[in-house]
């Protein structure tokens, strides 16, 4: 998979804002979804009642389900098709602290 279909490098991810970029064009591009069609859903993830990620979703047509999981305390980013199989893991050279999520 190119990563240039995101637009942006994982080298280059700094922000949230980023990410959410990232992980957005990437999912689309699994199943070769127009991305401005499509929303991504993000929930926030707790371990031990702490925040430790992010959970990001895309519901396309036909019961298209696409999703990525980023572990804060990794800084890992795993993404899964419509099976629920991870086919991707990124690795993030710049951390970013959960609060700068909100």
């Amino acid at each position: 998979m190119s990563n240039a279909a995101a637009g942006i490098a994982p080298s280059d991810i700094s922000t949230i804002e980023d990410l959410r970029e990232f992980v957005h064009a990437t999912l689309c591009s699994k199943e070769n979804l127009v991305s401005d069609q499509f929303k991504m859903i993000e929930r926030e993830l707790t371990k031990n009642g702490r925040p430790c990620g992010f959970q990001f979703t895309i519901h396309g047509p036909r019961q298209v389900r696409l999703s990525a999981v980023w572990a804060a305390d990794r800084n890992l980013l795993y993404f899964y098709d419509t099976s629920g199989v991870r086919y991707l893991k990124v690795p993030l050279r710049k951390r970013f602290a959960m609060n700068a999520a909100a």
